[in-house]
């Protein structure tokens, strides 16, 4: 007897096996989380008022921001070495940080946010020659829900018209040109009050030509933020109002989301209100300490 040419398959529940397991990309999987800054003894305080004044400043400005009100500045250019480096320790370091280039005199702003969210270090250094190291030309506090500068410059990095495209498209790009027409479009057209406006790239039939050339499109700006709080987030801003690139990165650095999102600014480079009452509170907690020893 000759074999059966097709193989007889038995049919029904229970019948059918998956012998192929899905396959994840890995998602974050570690979380900053806030830690209490390891305070100085209670003999290391003494006579250190002027660190008392600068970090009772922070907490005023905090008051003012919980409450809804605009962002200030605190100046530590004048603080003593132990004043400064008690500020230091206190203020600590947390999940956010960025690099904004300056136009003029080889200047940029080395952006630390604290172990309080909402409270930003902004450190401008004078990039040194070949062979010469960079020197700090002035240091300061901003509380707000985001540095201001971030804003001030994505305004002045705006092109005062979009370039166009001259001649063929180069290879494999077949999308990218009509996401561009859309977000030049959403982004001359956004106002204060809008909703942002997302594009999703993860989710789009994008090739790696497709990205460049939307890059190369929208522009690159000077401000660059990154943030730490679950996997990474990198915050850029464009050439374009109000458009900034979001992408989103695991812990084994592998783009999780793509996003382009036209928006004053980013929701996710913010500190929420609710952060702002809770480093109110943590500071506090702080100042109490202090002021007792």
């Amino acid at each position: 007897m000759k074999e059966f040419p097709i193989p007889l398959v038995a049919l029904g529940a229970g019948t059918h096996t998956e012998d192929e397991s899905l396959d994840y990309l890995p998602m974050p999987k570690d979380m900053d989380t806030y830690r209490p800054p390891l305070l100085p003894e209670p003999e290391e305080l003494v006579g250190l008022q002027q660190a008392r004044h600068a970090l009772q400043q922070v907490l005023d400005l905090l008051k003012r921001g919980a409450e809804g009100g605009a962002p200030g500045m605190v100046s530590l250019g004048a603080l003593s070495p132990r004043d400064f480096h008690i500020v230091n320790q206190v203020l600590g370091e947390g999940e956010a940080s960025a690099i904004v280039q300056l136009a003029a005199g080889q200047l940029e702003v080395r952006v630390q946010e604290s172990v309080f969210a909402g409270v930003w270090r902004l450190m401008t250094w004078r990039r040194g020659e070949a062979g010469q190291h960079d020197t700090l030309v002035d240091d300061a506090i901003e509380v707000g829900p985001v540095p201001s500068l971030f804003a001030a410059i994505a305004a002045e990095d705006v092109w005062p018209a979009y370039p166009s495209w001259q001649g063929a498209l180069p290879p494999q790009v077949q999308n990218a040109p009509m996401l561009v027409d859309e977000i030049r479009d959403r982004a001359s057209h956004w106002q204060p009050g809008h909703l942002p406006h997302v594009v999703n790239l993860t989710l789009l039939p994008m090739s790696p030509d497709d990205i460049g050339f939307l890059d190369h499109q929208l522009g690159t700006g000077r401000v660059l933020m990154l943030s730490r709080g679950y996997g990474n987030c990198r915050i850029s801003n464009t050439r374009l109002p109000n458009c900034w690139r979001v992408v989103y990165y695991n812990s084994m650095d592998k783009v999780i989301l793509n996003t382009v999102e036209v928006v004053d600014m980013p929701e996710v480079a913010m500190a929420a209100p609710e952060d702002l009452r809770d480093s109110l509170e943590r500071l506090q907690e702080v100042m109490a300490y202090l002021e007792s020893a």
